[in-house]
């Protein structure tokens, strides 16, 4: 698997039926079972960003050129990436419009519009929808020229409202998210200078590591400061009757996260999916399709749904059992539940759990009440088997040289100050990136921290 992780990548993608290139390249056709697994992921994320307080909207696909050219930092970032439309309708437009590759712009001239005073603050929005970036290297779920996120933007009166607010989408929606739902666990931190989002003047990321030893960004939360707002002006009058000028955050997670789904957990046989966002948590498997069998593997998955596990009954005649086991195994449904005529005679079924090798029996009328303690146990096991591979390939380091070795195979730690911009080259040279800074202890540090900061470097997809 880690010989040839590429390989092993697009294979789980293409037999567990997750993912297909689509028409254009660098496009995107997702695949049913992963569509189930991301409208889980976007359904808790969701309700996650809801607590905060932020509401969804809309906004449109198309955004005028001369709303990007307002940012000139943020054009720059973007512009080797962007998608411009200059032709519709049979004629050449007036101005280009592009295809948006983010929405802080358009989010920019419509909080103008819509915060007038000190009671507008703060407007908290986030939107669900499809995005394009041109991609040269395309990597369906990784790197894709159209992919799907959230993307939240909000408007403050204060900076220390906008940084306290951003610091809590990251904390409370991301991190907690991809720990305790999709058992990743990730280093928190703020990008260095260099890798800052282009237009914000703090930018928090979450970083992963994949089973290759590879760092995968996961989610980003961006302080802007008041270079957006100063570009459209988004101001408020205070409770003197003043103009402000407000401050601004974005902050956004995607389909990548599906991409870090599968090279966190899989392993050889496929995908294993962690049960708390498996769309299926136990596939209930009837050996034979004779009448009792499959009558009783029905009723096992109405007595597992109403104990509200996610079940799902495989009764299908072809293809064969062994084949059928293959297909679920691929797809990492968390549990196996075989039920074959010896096993009704023996009021017991069979049971494979898909982090852990063989098999072993229940108790046919127990079932329903095991499979929920399993899930759990299976859950805690996933997230401690991808924390126990990113403590065991993180190594402390002094010397930027170090730094680069250990990078080889997993992250370097280093105190940033033995980087600077000069160590930052050395890395690039190698491919190598700073992934995210933090405290001595391992936490997020403020913006405007004074205690000497430790890097995170790796290699990235």
């Amino acid at each position: 698997m880690r010989d040839d992780f590429p390989r092993w990548y697009q294979d789980v993608l293409e037999k567990a039926q997750l993912a297909d290139n689509g028409p254009v390249r660098g496009t995107m056709v997702i695949r049913p079972y992963a569509f189930s697994i991301w409208e889980r992921m976007q359904a808790d994320v969701d309700a996650r960003i809801k607590r905060t307080g932020a509401e969804n909207v809309y906004l449109p696909l198309f955004i005028p050129q001369s709303y990007l050219e307002r940012e000139a930092e943020h054009v720059e970032g973007f512009s080797p990436e962007l998608a411009v439309v200059t032709h519709a309708g049979g004629k050449e437009l007036t101005e280009p419009v592009v295809v948006r590759p983010t929405s802080e712009t358009v989010f920019g001239e419509l909080m103008a519009k819509w915060v007038q005073s000190h009671r507008d603050l703060p407007m908290l929005l986030n939107q669900w929808s499809n995005v394009v970036r041109w991609e040269l290297r395309p990597r369906l779920f990784l790197r894709t020229s159209e992919f799907l996120w959230q993307e939240g933007h909000t408007a403050h009166a204060t900076a220390e409202d906008a940084a306290a607010y951003a610091r809590r989408i990251h904390l409370e929606v991301y991190r907690d998210f991809l720990q305790d739902m999709l058992a990743i666990p990730v280093y928190v931190g703020v990008k260095s200078p260099r890798e800052r989002f282009a237009g914000a003047i703090n930018t928090m990321t979450c970083e992963a590591m994949m089973g290759d030893g590879k760092a995968l960004q996961m989610a980003t939360s961006h302080e802007l400061g008041q270079n957006f707002a100063r570009a459209f002006g988004i101001g408020y009058t205070d409770t003197s009757g003043a103009v402000r000028t407000c401050w601004t955050t974005s902050w956004g997670s995607s389909t990548r996260m599906m991409g870090g789904l599968i090279m966190s957990h899989g392993d050889q046989a496929g995908l294993r999916v962690p049960p708390r966002i498996a769309p299926i948590q136990a596939v209930v498997i009837a050996v034979k399709d004779d009448e009792r069998t499959v009558a009783a593997a029905a009723t096992l998955v109405d007595e597992l749904t109403h104990a509200g596990v996610r079940a799902r009954l495989d009764a299908r005649s072809t293809p064969g059992f062994g084949r059928r086991i293959v297909e679920w195994e691929l797809k990492g449904v968390p549990l196996r539940i075989e039920v074959g005529p010896r096993d009704l005679d023996a009021q017991q079924v069979t049971v494979a759990r898909r982090d852990l090798p063989g098999k072993t029996t229940l108790v046919l009328d127990h079932v329903s009440t095991s499979a929920s303690l399993l899930l759990d146990e299976m859950q805690a096991a996933l997230f401690a088997q991808a924390t126990q591979r990113l403590n065991e390939n993180t190594t402390d380091v002094d010397t930027v040289a170090d730094a680069i070795t250990a990078a080889s195979s997993g992250f370097a730690r280093i105190p940033y100050a033995s980087l600077g911009e000069s160590g930052e080259d050395r890395l690039a040279s190698n491919a190598i990136t700073v992934r995210c800074l933090q405290t001595p202890d391992g936490e997020l540090p403020s913006a405007d921290a004074t205690e000497e900061l430790y890097a995170i470097v790796g290699r990235s997809y």
